[in-house]
């Protein structure tokens, strides 16, 4: 072989070669995307909706169609959802919910999950009354930056405990599930406060790093 035959083909290779990766790139999210929804698609109708699909005997009414009726218990599900929260927003239903929490709190490992899932998720639905806002902390070592949200002040008691003048309560998210995670109690002066919303911190937790261009400053740039 020539080496000028040689060069066009190592040319052709290489041409071949980046078109390959740029039309993987271009197709890895869209598959990741279908897989993620194909997976929490049959999660959601074989845990939720075929039992329902079952009990109410739907296809009856669909002509043993099961994507009908998988459609239909899905809309008869929206449904009792909207009732619940209308229900629950009155005096009645904050009466029945509260005397049902009341029991919760009763079980010891029921109410660890419960209300533990339900703060975390009332944090991530409402930024005013959840997290205040998003800081770096040097955790779990020095030198290495672990994206938290402050929550509140710290207790007094633990203040105390550590003769610090002031505590603050920072919750550490786990990626990419944010509603587990570490809370820990570190001084102002340990806390790096970043110039990002709760939103686009949320979004860089979940989506493990690759939100990055939400980000102003990580960490050389941030502000104490």
């Amino acid at each position: 072989m020539s080496p000028l035959t040689y060069a066009r083909t190592m040319s052709l290779l290489t041409r071949l070669r980046t078109s390959f990766i740029t039309g993987l790139f271009l197709i890895a999210p869209l598959a990741v995307t279908v897989f993620i929804l194909d997976f929490v698609f049959d999660r959601l109708t074989g845990i939720i909706l075929n039992p329902i699909v079952t009990t109410t005997r739907l296809r009856n009414f669909t002509g043993d169609e099961l994507l009908l009726a998988q459609l239909l218990a899905a809309t008869i599900l929206a449904i009792m959802l909207t009732l619940i929260g209308y229900v629950a927003s009155r005096e009645l239903g904050r009466r029945l919910f509260g005397g049902l929490e009341r029991g919760v709190r009763l079980v010891p490992l029921v109410r660890t999950i419960y209300f533990g899932v339900r703060q975390v998720s009332e944090s991530l639905t409402r930024q005013s009354e959840g997290f205040d806002r998003v800081v770096l902390v040097e955790y779990p070592r020095k030198g290495i930056y672990s994206i938290g949200f402050v929550t509140t002040h710290g207790p007094r008691a633990a203040v105390a405990a550590t003769e610090n003048d002031e505590l603050l309560t920072v919750f550490l998210p786990h990626s990419p599930n944010p509603t587990a995670g570490s809370l820990i109690m570190v001084p102002p002066d340990d806390v790096f406060d970043v110039d990002m919303s709760v939103r686009r911190g949320l979004r860089l937790v979940v989506t493990t790093g690759l939100g990055t261009e939400d980000v102003t400053d990580l960490p050389e740039g941030v502000v104490r």
